[in-house]
């Protein structure tokens, strides 16, 4: 029998999936600063406190490293915890425990153990919180082997993205536009998941292919739309996962169309664009380029607290347009 549909949000999605995988695995719990009572920093883990207990949906001190820490032994030691940042910027204070144990320990033990941990990462800018508590860190992660990075674009993938990582052996980063939680979009209920490594052809075209992630992919289908009025054929490729990264879908696309505008949020210098650009100047898809390949990514800049500027830092649906009329015309 297929599977109803609802309209949720972003954040009911990711806080559905949550709620699914505690009531069908008991190892699963929850980790996090103020997810209990207060419900998330973004009311993503909402009432699941009351529905799971605090012995499920656990309450940690103010110290992600700490907090980290326990998640990967939790992992380590049997259980299946899912750890939230109160923001990705937080990552930083617990790179020890992602980089160095997390993404390591499997290697270091020979195989013998694994570490079944979720991250999740409330990303990105758009919500006035200036320098500290606005950044796209996902390509950080991204360069770590033994990490799993993945960005849901909609709720669909939200919901399945994350119940897909809870059954993953390795640990999974998982990057939430914060701008996102609050996008709905069609969501099937009960248990699916969404593969890790696999992307998504949200539009399809002939001229030009644009790579996106996270909200980007909206901003680039609100331009393709525009484009298209324009006589501009533009393929709108969601990438969904940084790594391991689906290059075959991404080649076969740029094959097709003769044309890559990489967009993402994080700062463009070795962002995500990059290694997609590098990836596809390396394959045969170099040779049935017909531009050079562009990149579209954050400024070079902290984010500002001013929100004007802060839209300024990183792309939005004018600059993607420009550069995609540039690259399909030949008048860059």
């Amino acid at each position: 029998m297929d599977q109803a549909v609802r309209e949720l949000s972003y954040a009911q999605a990711i806080q559905e999936a949550m709620a699914i995988a505690m009531e069908t695995d008991e190892r699963v719990v929850l980790m996090g600063e103020d997810i209990g009572v207060y419900g998330g920093a973004f009311q993503v883990t909402g009432d699941l406190v009351e529905r799971f207990g605090a012995d499920r949906v656990i309450d940690t001190p103010i110290s992600e490293l700490g907090g980290a820490g326990v998640a990967v032994g939790a992992a380590v030691t049997g259980l299946r915890p899912i750890f939230e940042f109160q923001f990705s910027d937080f990552a930083t204070l617990a790179m020890e425990q992602i980089v160095n144990q997390a993404a390591k320990m499997r290697y270091m033990l020979g195989g013998a153990v694994s570490v079944p941990v979720v991250m999740r990462f409330p990303a990105g800018s758009g919500t006035g919180a200036a320098a500290q508590h606005s950044q796209s860190l996902e390509a950080w992660l991204g360069h770590v082997p033994g990490l799993k990075v993945i960005q849901p674009a909609t709720p669909h993938d939200a919901k399945g993205m994350l119940l897909a990582a809870v059954a993953d052996p390795d640990p999974v980063m998982i990057f939430e536009h914060k701008l996102l939680y609050k996008t709905k979009g069609p969501v099937p209920e009960g248990y699916y998941t969404v593969p890790i490594g696999k992307a998504e052809i949200r539009r399809e075209g002939r001229d030009l292919t644009i790579v996106a992630t996270s909200i980007m992919v909206h901003k680039a289908l609100e331009a393709a739309k525009t484009l298209e009025a324009e006589g501009i054929d533009v393929e709108v490729v969601d990438l969904r996962t940084i790594r391991p990264m689906d290059k075959e879908t991404v080649i076969e696309s740029v094959k097709k169309t003769s044309r890559l505008l990489c967009v993402y949020e994080g700062v463009k210098t070795l962002g995500v664009g990059a290694e997609v650009s590098a990836m596809i100047a390396e394959s045969e898809a170099f040779d049935f380029l017909d531009a050079p390949i562009v990149r579209l990514g954050g400024a070079e800049t902290p984010i500002p607290y001013n929100p004007e500027l802060e839209k300024a830092t990183v792309p939005q649906v004018p600059d993607i347009l420009a550069a995609a009329r540039s690259l399909a015309t030949g008048s860059r």
